[in-house]
C-alpha cells in the first residue's frame, strides 16, 4: 500500500494526530479520568506499555496490517481536543481508517473504526472523525465504506445515521474470527456512499 499525507485533519477543537510518543503522557491523562475508569474499565487499563506497544506496531499512525491476523493495513489517528477550547480530557479516543476491499472487512471489520473515552461523549467526536478522513478515504480509490458496530451499541449506531449511512443487516461472526474470538457475536453493517 502507498501511505499518502492525510493534510491537517481539524474541526473546531477537535485534531486528529498520528499517534506519537509526545502525546503519551496527555492520552494517559484521558485514560485516568474518573469517568473513562467506572464507565470503560478496559480502556482505562492501559498504560505507557500499552500505549508505547501500539506506537511500534504502526509507527507514525500508518499500521502495515496483517492478513493472516485479519488485520487491514490503515491509518491509525488519536483525538486531540485542542486546549485553548478547554476540554475536559487532552484526547477524546482514538479512529483508524482501514484500506482495502477484502470479504472480511467489508463483512465485519468496517473501513473505519472509532473509540471515545467517557468523558469526552456526547460531542459527535466520532461522527466528525470520519468526516475528517472522508477526503483520504476517497484518494485511496475508496467510494464507500463499509462501517460495522455491535447491535447493541445505540451510540455507534446513531453516528452512523447521522454520517449518512445506510443500515444494511445485522451478521453473525463467524468462530474464527478475531472479533468473535474477543467477545463479539454479532455486527450490525452500514453502507456509506463517499
Amino acid at each position: 500500500m502507498q501511505w499518502l499525507d492525510p493534510g491537517e485533519l481539524i474541526d473546531r477543537e477537535l485534531q486528529l494526530v498520528a499517534p506519537d510518543e509526545r502525546w503519551v503522557g496527555q492520552v494517559l491523562e484521558s485514560l485516568r479520568h474518573p469517568l473513562t475508569r467506572r464507565d470503560d474499565p478496559a480502556v482505562a487499563s492501559w498504560n505507557r506499555k500499552t500505549l508505547l506497544d501500539l506506537l511500534a506496531s504502526a509507527p507514525g499512525g500508518r499500521d502495515p496490517g496483517d492478513l493472516a491476523r485479519q488485520r487491514a493495513p490503515g491509518y491509525h489517528f488519536w483525538m486531540r481536543l485542542l486546549p485553548e477550547y478547554r476540554p475536559p480530557v487532552p484526547f477524546a479516543g482514538g479512529m483508524g481508517l482501514r484500506i482495502g476491499q477484502s470479504f472480511e472487512l467489508k463483512m465485519y471489520f468496517g473501513h473505519v473504526g472509532y473509540h471515545v473515552y467517557p468523558p469526552a461523549r456526547g460531542n459527535h467526536y466520532a461522527e466528525r472523525a470520519v468526516r475528517l478522513v472522508l477526503p483520504l478515504a476517497r484518494r485511496h480509490g475508496l467510494s464507500e465504506i463499509w462501517i460495522t458496530v455491535n447491535p447493541d451499541n445505540i451510540p455507534s449506531r446513531r453516528t452512523c445515521e447521522r454520517l449518512g449511512a445506510k443500515f444494511v443487516e445485522i451478521v453473525d461472526l463467524p468462530p474464527d474470527n478475531a472479533l468473535y474470538q474477543r467477545g463479539d457475536r454479532r455486527k450490525c453493517r452500514y453502507l456509506l456512499r463517499i
